[in-house]
């Protein structure tokens, strides 16, 4: 490998991946600012078909065992129509919910730019039936509620690239890290905090590669049912696929956001074998780390969908703990430090049980 490079402050890397949109199937700025920093730790990463970047470690023609996930995008919204007096409607991408988001100015991103926007609700001063208002005093507000205001003709959309399909991403000043004692809180920590630890684990990794067949995948469309991991697991079929994640804090799992990585049992797509449950509870004990273990009711991760397709043998899960999730997210400023530690503990005690 060439020479390396030391990674920023964590809350720095942090705020400089927050700050980059990447709309499931639109992830080109994080790749971009991902890839910068892989090649500053020394490997030469690629991009596949599907726009997964692809880190192997150690040898790179060495059949893949274990591929560690993750993920680039995050929640967003797509034009769904362009009406001929400019008006726009929305969908989601991914779980992004109208109570997370509110009324918040946007852009719009098309090949030729961003166009800015604010997403609308209307004004409250109404009780006439066709307004948001009047229907959110008795169910809640859904995406076919809101709209987008550009000031905008639909000629003069059409000419700035504006047409469904577009991707609408938050603007840039909500997109902002803040600081609170030692917790940090921003939009998109899900998963742009665990491309910290993935980042971190990879720099901890060029000292000391792991055993042959391990590959560090960022991968794309993760929100909307994981596509960029089933597609590069549906190729490789390795033995195991461990996604980096959010640990949310939930009635089922409560705790405070620390610094104390969370272990996913089961999620709505699988459940880990026993045997890999155990081996990550021998790594934790070996390394003095008591994790948050977690049964989840809701959720799923680059892991958990690909093993649900028969994509990879064993599906495991490692979080951040964190408040919030899919909203104004809050997590410890330590969290992923100690994410990244567990996960190269365990992809060690790994290469150690392989055969040489």
């Amino acid at each position: 490998m060439a020479a390396r490079a030391a990674l920023p402050d964590t809350v720095d890397l942090l705020a400089e991946l927050v700050a980059a949109p990447g709309p499931p199937g639109a992830e080109g700025p994080v790749r971009v600012v991902v890839e910068r920093y892989v090649r500053a730790l020394g490997y030469d990463p690629s991009t596949d078909a599907k726009g997964n970047l692809l880190v192997p470690c150690g040898c790179p023609s060495t059949t893949v065992h274990t591929v560690v996930t993750a993920h680039l995008d995050e929640i967003a919204l797509i034009v769904s129509t362009l009406e001929t007096d400019g008006a726009m409607t929305v969908a989601p991408m991914g779980g992004v919910h109208p109570h997370k988001w509110g009324e918040a100015p946007v852009d719009i991103l098309t090949s030729l730019g961003s166009v800015p926007a604010v997403l609308s609700f209307g004004s409250i001063h109404t009780e006439h039936p066709s307004s948001a208002a009047a229907r959110a005093r008795t169910a809640p507000l859904t995406w076919a509620d809101a709209f987008l205001f550009t000031g905008r003709t639909a000629s003069e959309l059409r000419e700035a690239g504006v047409r469904p399909g577009c991707r609408v991403a938050l603007a840039a000043d909500r997109r902002r890290v803040r600081t609170m004692g030692p917790y940090v809180c921003a939009p998109f920590l899900d998963d742009r905090a665990d491309l910290v630890a993935w980042l971190l684990a990879l720099a901890a990794l060029a000292e000391e590669p792991p055993a042959p067949g391990v590959l560090f995948a960022a991968t794309v469309s993760e929100e909307v049912g994981g596509e960029g991991a089933k597609y590069l697991l549906g190729r490789l079929r390795p033995e195991r696929c461990i996604a980096l994640e959010v640990g949310p804090s939930v009635p089922e799992s409560r705790f405070l956001p620390d610094d104390r990585p969370t272990i996913w049992v089961s999620d709505t797509f699988a459940a880990m074998d026993a045997a890999e449950a155990e081996r990550l509870a021998r790594v934790c004990r070996a390394t003095g780390v008591e994790p948050h273990w977690q049964a989840l009711s809701r959720g799923g991760s680059d892991a958990s969908c690909a093993a649900a397709d028969g994509l990879a043998a064993h599906a495991v899960t490692l979080g951040l703990p964190m408040e919030n999730t899919h909203g104004y997210e809050i997590m410890h400023s330590g969290a992923p430090a100690a994410l990244a530690r567990l996960l190269v503990a365990f992809l060690r005690s790994i290469s150690a049980a392989s055969p040489a």
